[in-house]
């Protein structure tokens, strides 16, 4: 989905050692949670590893592969939906959350996945969709037969307006109306995104604790949480009125209509009552709509998750004819923004890829950056920033954007229809197609890389989505025994930031604030200070040593530089540089 949603997790603390040879304060005993120390790993199923041959990820090419995550640090690994469904949206349209989807496996293999992970000291995490359902759902089927049926209130119906037409003049996520007709209730119904994905009503209490028994259903199971999908849109506002049309065809964003409703907290502290209170378990919430200064009431000990995906830092693909990339202050403003919101009340989930988004060498770097370099960059502010870093797959192999000849060789729904709507506004063929080179979903939903044999080891069938041209040299065969790789990179510094207790206890406070060329900051706690320093140019930067905290640059050590070569120095960046100086 478009991300805005929820995630609980639970993962075991991992025994801490000291970093050899560096002085450093080994991790001790905080009081952080478990989930404030570990790295969680996003696997989007369809695409991460098949062990049929169908062309299709499943839940035992997962289990596969749990020496590999475990290899990198990761200590929960979130599935995207692995429920039954009619895959209109990837399984983002559930049709039954109690039973597995046939492409994936069975409740067998995913009762095997969780009780392995766990043997390896991962814990799984669910993604539960619950602002709607597939039109399939026996919910929906029961709601639509009748006005005064058992299920009748479940969904968001509405006459049509007098003399016909649509209740209002909302546009849903994935364009055009958010309306769709059914002619057996003969009613419309409300869809923020497909109309195969109608809108639940969270203001029937009937709906609410159905969905609290599905996630204690697998609470049950356990798993260690859940993420939640699409949560500012839980709850509209009152009268569902018209908004300001904001394009040719007089309609506007059901996102800027419902996002972030007042009374939404309402809703989500009584599934925190009802789900996950008292037990040791964490919940972010995918929260496209909220901002940091909405953060201390979401999130914290009074909140009501305890993280939240919110996207400020992030380029906005929705309205895709007018977005550009965030320039880095822009970039600074938005990450420091969001690290204060939760320095006192709160913690933040960092990320900048998942399975909605493009990847993020393509967006936050120049065209044409050494993508090796770019990679350990992004991944250095990744997993140095204050919080819990969340790594999708392939994001730790440095992996890129796909641009492909034709609109037809992409599967996303969204990518069409942002295609097709592209070509109506008076776009070329070409230039429709640029805007869904640059956004697409399908740039991070290609299948996982492994090695360079035939479909880069993800399949020995027909894979269901192209694989990227350049698998042949990027992937994690050939990076698991290159020590300058990106993936060696990110493993590093996932020991770096267990062994030091600075790097999750510590405080953040963003220096080289003016510097239009790199992203700075400093990480600190009683026993000392780091200070990380990432170029996000292709020229040498120079910086002030004594601006970023550093009052002898004599005696300051570089204890990580992505060149690896030992020839890193203080007071300049080479391109595409990062380093942390103690």
């Amino acid at each position: 989905m478009i991300s805005t949603a929820l995630t609980v997790l639970c993962v075991p603390a991992v025994l801490m050692t000291s970093l050899s040879g560096c002085g450093l304060t080994a991790q001790q005993s905080s009081g952080l949670k478990w989930w404030q120390k570990t790295n969680v790993y996003e696997i989007y199923v369809n695409s991460f590893q098949d062990s049929d041959g169908d062309g299709y990820g499943d839940i035992n090419g997962i289990r596969q592969r749990l020496d590999y995550l475990a290899n990198l640090g990761v200590g929960a690994i979130w599935l995207t939906p692995v429920y039954a469904s009619p895959m209109v949206d990837n399984g983002y349209d559930v049709s039954d959350y109690y039973a597995i989807n046939p492409r994936y496996g069975t409740m067998a293999d995913m009762d095997a996945l969780i009780r392995e992970a766990k043997q390896k000291h991962i814990r799984i995490v669910m993604d539960l969709v619950f602002n709607h359902t597939s039109d399939q759902c026996e919910w929906f089927k029961e709601s639509a037969k009748s006005k005064d049926n058992p299920y009748s209130d479940w969904y968001i119906w509405r006459d049509a307006k007098p003399g016909g037409g649509e209740p209002n003049n909302w546009r849903s996520i994935f364009g055009g109306s958010a309306w769709t007709w059914n002619d057996q209730r003969k009613q419309y119904y409300l869809h923020t995104f497909a109309s195969a994905q109608p809108d639940l009503n969270w203001e029937n209490p009937e709906v609410r604790n159905a969905l609290y028994k599905v996630a204690n259903f697998w609470l049950d199971k356990g798993v260690g949480g859940f993420r939640m999908d699409a949560i500012p849109y839980i709850k509209k506002p009152a009268g569902l009125p018209d908004g300001t049309p904001d394009d040719s065809e007089g309609r506007a964003s059901i996102h800027a209509m419902t996002a972030n409703t007042d009374g939404i907290l309402d809703f989500l502290n009584e599934f925190k009552q009802k789900v996950t209170q008292g037990k040791d378990v964490f919940t972010v919430g995918e929260a496209n709509g909220v901002n940091p200064k909405d953060l201390p009431k979401w999130v914290g000990e009074k909140g009501v998750l305890d993280m939240v995906f919110e996207f400020n830092h992030l380029v906005d693909t929705e309205v895709w004819s007018k977005s550009k990339k965030k320039t880095l202050p822009e970039l600074k403003k938005a990450l420091s923004e969001s690290q204060a919101a939760t320095a006192e009340n709160g913690w933040y989930p960092i990320f900048f890829e998942n399975h909605d988004l493009p990847r993020s060498i393509n967006v936050y770097f120049p065209e044409g950056a050494d993508p090796v370099l770019a990679g350990k960059a992004m991944g250095t502010v990744l997993l140095s920033l204050r919080g819990t870093p969340f790594i999708y797959q392939g994001e730790e192999l440095g992996m890129t954007n796909v641009e492909w000849d034709s609109i037809d060789q992409y599967d996303d729904f969204n990518s069409h229809s942002q295609y097709d709507m592209a070509i109506k506004a008076g776009y070329s063929e070409k230039e429709a197609l640029d805007f869904v080179h640059k956004f697409s979903r399908d740039n991070a939903r290609t299948p996982m890389q492994w090695d360079a044999l035939a479909n880069a080891g993800f399949t020995t069938g027909k894979p269901w989505l192209p694989v990227g041209d350049d698998y042949h040299t990027v992937n994690a065969a050939a990076e698991e025994k290159d020590a300058k790789s990106v993936f060696a990179w990110y493993k590093a510094l996932a020991a770096f930031r267990r062994d030091n207790a600075v790097m999750t206890d510590g405080s953040y406070t963003e220096v080289l604030s003016e510097s239009k060329s790199i992203y700075a900051f400093a990480r600190e706690d009683n026993a000392g200070k780091m200070t990380v320093l990432v170029n996000f140019t292709g020229d040498v930067a120079a910086y002030d040593a004594e601006k970023t905290g550093i009052a002898d640059a004599k005696k300051a050590q570089i204890l990580k530089d992505s060149y690896e070569d030992g020839n890193g120095k203080i007071g300049v960046l080479r391109p595409y540089e990062a380093v942390i100086i103690r």
